[in-house]
């Protein structure tokens, strides 16, 4: 109730005071943000300020569903979007998303999934959103682990041609931890990354590569895809807001923290260095963040 009426008294004064609504945004959980939400349908921000804030008013569910409808809309690096959530996701996490989106959008998400992609890349997408995959269990079939191992090996690097119906197969229908120790067990026989970057091109190489990432450390993938949008030609925003946003109250302390151990620095600094205008500010408010 303090912050909504904190919220309400920093709209009805001359001006937008931003950084109050982001302070007191930035440091509630989701589910406080949603008992006032009430009182933000009338603020005035725009651009990236007003995409961050939108996207924390959210239950994540209905965030990641508004992130992959546009995700299936035209060619190119939006797919990266489609397959950085749906292949990061867990269980219960992509059912209630497919819950969500046929609420919002009153179609399937596996119908869009085959509407507005092609191919085996359509098909690893498909089997994803299907959520066939296998709770982590208690106990390990390590005959089992050798065994998809050495089919994911004889279906790639063994074959002239890859058989990547086996891959999608062993990769969307068994759980996550026995896939863990399939790609251990893998580094016997090849280097995951390298044999896949070698035997699958495209969009399905790259969600493949995405995959395993996830599969193996997904705080890890996290924390690429983080350095990733404050390099290079320009702050890939989108991408960075993206997981500030869907990742706050899952796994960011681990993602920083795979963060500075590879890169050196904190995300704080990285985003202070390369962005512009309220990004920085957005930042620099969990104290966490640093």
């Amino acid at each position: 109730e303090g912050d909504a009426l904190n919220i309400e008294r920093t709209i009805s004064t001359k001006g937008v005071g931003e950084f109050t609504i982001v302070n007191i945004l930035t440091n509630s959980r989701n589910a406080q943000r949603q008992d006032i939400t009430f009182a933000y349908t009338e603020v005035s921000l725009t651009g990236h300020l007003e995409t961050v804030i939108l996207g924390l008013l959210k239950t994540p569910a209905q965030y990641d569903a508004s992130e992959l409808k546009p995700s299936m809309k035209g060619l190119g690096t939006e797919e990266d979007s489609l397959v950085e959530i749906i292949c990061s996701t867990t269980n219960q996490e992509l059912q209630e998303i497919n819950r969500i989106y046929k609420e919002m959008y009153k179609t399937d998400l596996e119908k869009d999934i085959i509407s507005d992609t092609y191919g085996d890349f359509r098909k690893l997408m498909f089997a994803l959103a299907k959520v066939r995959r296998p709770e982590d269990g208690s106990v390990m079939d390590y005959e089992l682990i050798d065994q998809d191992a050495w089919d994911f090996y004889d279906a790639g690097v063994k074959r002239k041609r890859t058989d990547v119906p086996k891959w999608i197969s062993i990769m969307t229908e068994q759980s996550m931890s026995h896939l863990q120790k399939v790609f251990d067990r893998y580094k016997s026989y090849s280097p995951s990354r390298e044999s896949i970057k070698k035997e699958v091109k495209g969009d399905l190489g790259n969600a493949f590569l995405n995959l395993v990432q996830c599969i193996q450390n997904n705080p890890l993938y996290f924390a690429d895809w983080l350095y990733y949008s404050t390099k290079g030609k320009g702050t890939r925003d989108r991408v960075l807001i993206r997981i500030i946003i869907s990742r706050s109250e899952v796994d960011m302390l681990k993602i920083r923290s795979e963060f500075k151990r590879k890169y050196g620095k904190s995300p704080y600094y990285y985003i202070q260095q390369d962005t512009k205008g309220d990004c920085p500010e957005i930042a620099a408010v969990p104290v966490w963040w640093r």
